[in-house]
């Protein structure tokens, strides 16, 4: 196939280029020129909301849309003069009220979700408007995404406390549940969705058992070498100053997933394969944040 990947500089779509790439497909990828590129792909530079005609009578077999997070995005790129036969974007569980029943399903009403804000009712007007352009795409909406190249500070800040040999302060019993989905699993059911086509054009996507925070954080420490000790985090300080993920627990049901993918990867490996890419690229954070100072500076003396 010849496939066009927005982004494929960084975390998700710098995976998807590169696994597209090794599976003999020619790939397009669409940005602004900012980072280094995937090698072996043609770079198209520009901005997703303005194209020009940097587009205009280019054919794809699809699109990988990874980095639509707003309308103007979606209305943008369909309006370049692209054509395509296939298109898979990548949502967000954030388009799911908070206050809806879990498992979210995908006949749910969605909505605004207090926690997510304006980056879920984004993500859900952009569905909208390609669901209304191009009803044939696929829309696929995960939890946490994790794996290779991931430039967010939530692994990696874990992967720091193992490094210094520092304890680890859980936020609450450890008990929190967090949804993960891995990179490499989501290319394999785009690629499965490309190929069969089924009818479904919206899918939940992520492993289909939670973790708690504490068997994460403990995966984490064991792929560095090391174990962790915990310690509970004071009650009256707000989790977002010394934690990486928010205070809120939901889950996805996968059902319309596992009828195509199953054999997921084991979340071991992949955090494995996130810190040997870390330990190497520590530079590659987009966002550090300063949870190690808050814990050193408020937490000194706690038990």
């Amino acid at each position: 196939m010849h496939l066009l990947i927005t982004g494929g500089t960084v975390f998700f779509s710098r995976f998807a280029a590169e696994y597209f790439i090794r599976a003999g497909h020619a790939v397009t990828v669409l940005n602004r020129g900012s980072r280094p590129q995937p090698e072996g792909a043609e770079a198209l530079l520009c901005d997703r909301r303005q194209p020009g005609d940097i587009l205009r009578g280019r054919h794809f077999d699809a699109v990988l849309d990874i980095t639509a997070y707003e309308p103007a995005d979606i209305g943008g790129l369909l309006s370049s003069g692209v054509t395509f036969d296939d298109y898979v974007m990548i949502s967000s569980s954030a388009v799911y009220p908070e206050t809806n029943p879990q498992p979210f399903t995908e006949e749910q009403t969605c909505g605004r979700n207090a926690y997510w804000g304006d980056y879920g009712t984004n993500k859900l007007a952009a569905e909208r408007l390609l669901r209304e352009q191009v009803p044939r795409a696929y829309i696929l909406r995960p939890p946490y995404l994790y794996g290779l190249y991931e430039n967010l500070y939530r692994a990696a800040f874990v992967f720091d406390c193992a490094v210094q040999n520092r304890p680890f302060w859980l936020p609450g019993d450890g008990s929190l549940p967090l949804q993960f989905f891995h990179v490499r699993d989501a290319c394999r059911l785009t690629e499965i969705l490309l190929r069969q086509h089924p009818d479904e054009r919206l899918l939940n996507v992520g492993n289909p058992a939670p973790v708690s925070v504490r068997e994460w954080v403990t995966l984490c420490y064991l792929a560095v070498g090391t174990e962790p000790v915990f310690r509970q985090a004071p009650t009256d300080v707000p989790l977002w100053k010394y934690f990486c993920f928010r205070d809120y627990a939901y889950r996805l049901d996968v059902t319309r997933q596992a009828r195509w993918l199953t054999d997921l990867t084991p979340m071991e490996q992949g955090l494995r394969e996130q810190w040997e890419w870390y330990r190497l690229h520590t530079d590659g954070i987009s966002n550090r944040k300063p949870f190690l100072e808050f814990i050193d500076t408020h937490f000194r003396g706690s038990c």
